[in-house]
């Protein structure tokens, strides 16, 4: 990754909407939920959440897929840690494992989402 690339990703949560939309599919891992659903949760018109979900996809955080008439929407956990993974590379003068970070896995383990 590199820093235009970190400087696109973080921007795509420079809004409150978005940041809420994918902390709430990071907790409906591996699943996903539907777009609808994700409007209903959220209280916001499926119009409004479609354009901050294009926004997310774009920038790498969400992956979607067609389940019927349904788009259902993931986090991109991989996105993620490759994010994570950027901002810590060079931490603690090159003793990486006190900065080590939780897996993805362990996520809802250790950090309240």
């Amino acid at each position: 990754m590199d820093i235009q690339t970190a400087i696109a990703s973080f921007s795509a949560f420079a809004q409150e909407t978005r940041l809420m939309a994918f902390r709430l599919l990071v907790r409906h891992e591996p699943e996903g939920l539907p777009a609808g659903e994700i409007a209903r949760q959220l209280s916001i018109p499926h119009n409004t959440l479609s354009t901050h979900l294009a926004v997310l996809e774009r920038a790498g955080w969400l992956t979607s897929h067609r389940q019927g008439r349904s788009i259902i929407y993931r986090a991109n956990l991989a996105h993620m840690q490759t994010v994570l993974d950027y901002l810590v590379r060079d931490c603690c003068a090159g003793h990486a494992s006190i900065c080590e970070l939780p897996s993805a896995s362990r996520c809802n383990d250790t950090i309240n989402l």
